[in-house]
């Protein structure tokens, strides 16, 4: 979260980095439908406990986007939330905003509102926030008005863009999601979440791609008390069933999970964050490349080819790829 950035620029008197969560919201494009959403949010916070501080209109230029996505653009608007009294710490501040933001969905979604399929919650996070859209790779710095303001500052990037293969490219399904981002395809989608039903969770977005799907099931377990590498290789783990060279605590720790989480099998490269920690990690058999170089200015750059970030040559450290399995 640009603590200082969003300080200057909400429009209300932010408190500390960490008391208040923000998301940015795609919303209709009716005003009356507009206002209806924003009631349904306003009740939601106030139901879970916490406080709405105020809304900002997010500012766009979308002269150079296509036609489709001028079409279906949402209105595009920011929200902010404090911590309320009774929160302990941010990880329950966390789980509110999750809390907050699925019953926000299922109202919208059971809604009679004509336009609801506008309406996507990017993220609600005290730790994250996510711009995204139906853009291609150099339109989303000239359409998003904040990336170019030198305030926006974060120790953390996460960035994708990449072709929808098996949905419709849409505004709500465009990458990254609110854990992870995702080259590749999830060929047990159909089983995994299958096995999630079974089990009773109603945790996976209706009409997602697998890789919302896979983000779904991630943001469960993170924010169910597990910490980021745990979940991640609870989903996507390494051969381990004949390989003699894992380590017996390792392939302990993934019998054990296999008993209760089925693997989510690729092609896959994950890159994924929770605002603390980022990471990349490649489902077991590496279809998909993923190079990494580290800086003596301590920077870590991950990506699916060299050069996508130029670094001058002399300052590397160490470079490298993620190998299948590996974290």
């Amino acid at each position: 979260i640009p603590h200082e950035f969003y300080s200057a620029v909400a429009g209300v008197k932010l408190p500390p980095p960490g008391a208040y969560g923000t998301g940015i919201i795609f919303l209709p494009q009716d005003q009356k439908e507009r206002e209806a959403c924003k009631r349904i949010i306003a009740k939601q916070i106030d139901q879970e406990g916490q406080v709405l501080l105020g809304w900002r209109s997010v500012p766009i230029d979308a002269q150079d986007i296509g036609v489709t996505a001028r079409e279906t653009q949402p209105a595009i608007e920011q929200v902010f939330i404090s911590k309320g009294k009774k929160v302990r710490d941010r990880n329950e501040f966390e789980r509110r905003l999750y809390h907050i933001r699925k019953q926000i969905e299922a109202e919208v979604r059971s809604s009679e509102l004509q336009q609801k399929s506008f309406f996507y919650i990017t993220n609600l996070s005290s730790r994250t926030v996510s711009y995204k859209g139906l853009l291609m790779p150099g339109q989303v710095n000239d359409f998003f008005r904040d990336l170019k303001d030198e305030r926006l500052k974060s120790a953390i990037a996460l960035v994708h863009s990449r072709y929808s293969t098996n949905t419709f490219p849409t505004w709500d399904l465009s990458q990254p999601f609110r854990f992870l981002a995702h080259n590749g395809e999830i060929n047990t989608l159909r089983g995994n979440i299958n096995w999630m039903k079974a089990r009773g969770i109603e945790v996976i977005a209706p009409g997602g791609s697998d890789s919302a799907a896979l983000d779904n099931v991630l943001e469960l377990l993170v924010l169910s008390g597990r910490s980021l590498p745990h979940a991640i290789m609870m989903l996507i783990p390494q051969a381990w069933e004949h390989n003699p060279q894992i380590d017996k605590k390792l392939k302990d720790f993934y019998q054990y999970h296999a008993c209760f989480m089925e693997p989510w099998h690729g092609p896959a490269a994950v890159a994924f964050t929770d605002g603390i920690r980022v990471g990349a990690v490649l489902d077991r058999n590496g279809l998909r490349p993923a190079r990494y170089i580290v800086t003596d200015k301590d920077e870590v750059i991950m990506a699916s080819e060299v050069g996508v970030v130029e670094a001058d040559p002399a300052s590397i450290i160490t470079s490298g790829r993620l190998e299948p399995g590996k974290i």
